[in-house]
């Protein structure tokens, strides 16, 4: 049967540093030194605060955590794109993202600890609270960006989400939407590699993950997530496009150089071959180099900004855990609803052991 090409796409690839921190000058978004200090500081307070979370949960001190070891200049980069008007939309694993935007450490831990206290944010902040279902988020990203639309307003929302979240229907309809009514979203795919044990070719047979936004008349792009200085670039220009009614799927390629969470085990389907592999496309160590090379960094300043770091997260988890300790645990039932019903009533006086005096 004859046939004739009906479509045509191609998938652009962006990188601005390359494994080895060398810099395409072209590409270069060109940021000021104190920029490029404050994306490193952010990247290197991410890594340590995911260490020390690991160790507090290992002590029986936080609950399940998610750490983002390997995946911070993806998040880095794209959050920091964000203008102050523009929303943030999470999964449970941004804790990067969360830090560029201002949240301070003791809210995510907090969070671990299972303060919810610890997900609230400032209206002004325009950040929602971390999403667990996987994929569902996408479609709170694509609402708001809708909303910016029908608002007419200058803004943009990003939403995050991994690579296992493209195989959930919400991720496609959030696309779908998008396309069709115009929203102004960022769709920032963090392959990392793996949904939880499952390998991306396990996933689904498409070339990339970014080509999925075609179907949705959207634009997709990828980027190496690695590098934080080409994420930002390319997130920049996907805000931009955004705001003006095109929205964007971003597949950033980066790897979990960590655990899945902290009741996972990865030693049991990726080799150690693999994961030294990764290891030498470290984003913090790639960045560090781009700029040891330009003498923005000495061994000095680095660890001076260690210390730094070091003494914020003493301070921090010393918040955290005063906090945790002033609560007591039958507080539980008083956050159920706006207030206690007879059934929370008798719960709580089950638990506690007190008459409820009903």
């Amino acid at each position: 049967m004859p046939r004739e090409r009906s479509v045509d796409f191609s998938i652009d690839y962006v990188q601005v540093l390359a494994p080895d921190g060398s810099a395409d000058a072209e590409l270069d978004p060109d940021l000021s030194e104190d920029r490029l200090l404050e994306l490193y500081r952010t990247m290197k307070r991410s890594r340590r605060l995911d260490e020390r979370a690991v160790s507090l949960q290992r002590r029986g001190e936080l609950g399940t955590y998610a750490p983002a070891i390997g995946q911070e200049a993806a998040q880095v980069g794209s959050a920091g794109a964000l203008d102050e008007t523009d929303w943030m939309v999470t999964s449970f694993r941004e804790t990067p993202a969360y830090l560029a935007r201002g949240t301070p450490p003791r809210a995510i831990l907090k969070y671990a600890m299972g303060m919810e206290e610890g997900a609230a944010t400032p209206r002004e902040e325009r950040n929602f609270p971390p999403s667990v279902p996987v994929g569902s988020q996408a479609l709170h990203a694509a609402g708001l960006g809708w909303a910016q639309e029908i608002t007419g307003e200058d803004a943009a929302t990003i939403g995050y989400f991994g690579d296992g979240a493209t195989s959930e229907g919400d991720v496609y309809e959030a696309l779908n939407l998008s396309g069709v009514f115009d929203c102004h979203t960022v769709f920032l795919c963090q392959n990392n590699q793996y949904a939880i044990s499952v390998p991306r070719e396990r996933q689904t047979r498409a070339e990339t993950l970014a080509q999925k936004a075609i179907a949705a008349g959207i634009d997709g792009i990828q980027v190496d997530g690695n590098d934080v200085l080409g994420t930002y670039a390319a997130v920049r220009e996907a805000l931009e496009s955004a705001r003006n009614g095109d929205p964007v799927f971003v597949e950033a390629l980066t790897y979990r150089r960590s655990i899945h969470t902290t009741s996972d085990d990865p030693s049991v389907y990726r080799k150690a071959e693999e994961e030294d592999e990764w290891e030498e496309r470290d984003p913090i160590v790639r960045f560090e180099t781009y700029l040891r090379e330009r003498d923005i960094l000495d061994d000095d300043r680095i660890e001076e900004i260690q210390e730094e770091i070091e003494e914020e997260l003493r301070e921090e988890i010393r918040l955290a855990n005063e906090a945790r300790e002033a609560l007591a645990v039958a507080d539980m039932f008083d956050h159920v609803y706006e207030s206690r019903t007879p059934e929370l009533d008798a719960q709580r006086a089950a638990f506690t052991g007190e008459d409820n005096g009903r």
